[in-house]
């Protein structure tokens, strides 16, 4: 099957886009918001489509990844107001403690990529490897100096196929007491710098 990689994706496939997310990313934010079909219902509202790379298979999309510039990112509509207003005060506030554990802003000149998710159907199929190719080609492209993300512990698949495209560690973090909160143990910092 030809895959397609493009720039956004159409916005009525946000419910089908945030169930893609959810695939990937859902155990990441199931202690900010544990309900699963709240999280896709937040999700599908809060995407900004401009902000991605999406691979079309049919017309539909069967991967994504996310961005963030200083211009704005993926899931910028998941703000304080979105997430008090869909969840109430209380579960809201939550949600917003915990999820600002994950925030990483973009600096000057710096494209941030906020993961990859990519159809449990069609893995292995180099689609995540095209996605990120396309990330880097936009950076290069729109005159970022690096591209940064990050990449958790316990993805080492994740961390080969970043070092084989170039991306070099330049952090890392050890956080084991909020394994239970955040799901994972700690994360890497990877740069990949541009011409």
């Amino acid at each position: 099957m030809k895959i397609a990689i493009r720039q956004g994706w159409p916005l009525e496939q946000a419910q089908q886009v945030a169930e893609l997310y959810e695939q990937a990313f859902g155990m990441k934010f199931a202690r900010a918001i544990p309900n699963q079909a709240a999280r896709v219902a937040i999700l599908s509202r809060c995407f900004v489509p401009d902000f991605s790379f999406a691979a079309m298979q049919n017309g539909k999309v069967v991967g994504l990844a996310g961005f963030q510039t200083q211009a704005g990112a993926l899931t910028q509509g998941m703000g304080a107001k979105q997430l008090i207003d869909s969840l109430g005060p209380i579960k809201g506030i939550w949600a917003c403690a915990v999820l600002a554990l994950f925030e990483r802003k973009a600096a000057p000149n710096e494209l941030v990529m906020d993961g990859i998710a990519v159809d449990s159907a069609v893995r292995g199929q180099g689609i995540g490897s095209q996605l990120l190719d396309a990330i880097v080609d936009y950076a290069q492209a729109h005159g970022f100096e690096s591209v940064r993300l990050d990449v958790i512990n316990s993805n080492p698949r994740a961390r080969k196929l970043y070092q084989a495209k170039g991306f070099v560690a330049t952090k890392e973090e050890r956080f084991p007491h909020l394994k239970w909160l955040v799901g994972f143990s700690g994360a890497t910092t990877m740069v990949k710098a541009l011409n």
